[in-house]
């Protein structure tokens, strides 16, 4: 399978889009590094061939950041996964822009109010960062947290969505 990948400016940094054939999403993030952005793709998903190409993703994360904060949301991802980690994948498509949850509230989404660990490894694992929003989810103090893209991108996403403001 070839897939595409494509880099765009963003306030926040270059954001780099790796999608496949069928322009699902299978990882993007804050770099313009492409081998590290294919790094976080499942070695089952990790494409044979990569090649610069616009990808439909990239309109919605650049309707994202002019002010449209549920263009993401239409956005198609695939991901490979437990079927908790699914479940959490999909919950966190479900977080309102503003309005983050913490760890333990996430964990109570998935149905199992113990797993804590489990919903932020949920979050540690999500490939494609913007369009499955994990920086929406804060530790128990209202802290950050972990955010594979640096905790000043992720702050500058919820004060983003704070204001719904691109």
């Amino acid at each position: 399978m070839t897939a595409l990948i494509q880099t765009i400016d963003t306030p926040d940094g270059a954001l780099t889009i790796l999608a496949d054939a069928r322009q699902r999403v299978l990882a993007s993030g804050w770099s313009a590094d492409h081998a590290q952005i294919v790094a976080r793709v499942h070695p089952s998903l990790r494409p044979d061939g990569i090649a610069e190409g616009a990808t439909d993703a990239a309109g919605a994360a650049r309707a994202y950041y002019a002010g449209d904060l549920s263009a993401i949301d239409g956005v198609v991802v695939r991901q490979h996964g437990t079927e908790l980690q699914r479940a959490g994948w999909e919950a966190l498509r479900r977080i309102t822009p503003g309005s983050p949850l913490t760890y333990s509230e996430f964990a109570v989404e998935l149905g199992s109010p113990q797993a804590v660990r489990a919903a932020a490894s949920i979050c540690a694992r999500n490939a494609p960062a913007l369009f499955v929003p994990c920086h929406r989810v804060l530790r128990a103090d209202g802290t950050l947290g972990g955010f594979a893209w640096g905790l000043e991108v992720k702050q500058r996403l919820l004060a983003r969505e704070a204001v719904g403001v691109g």
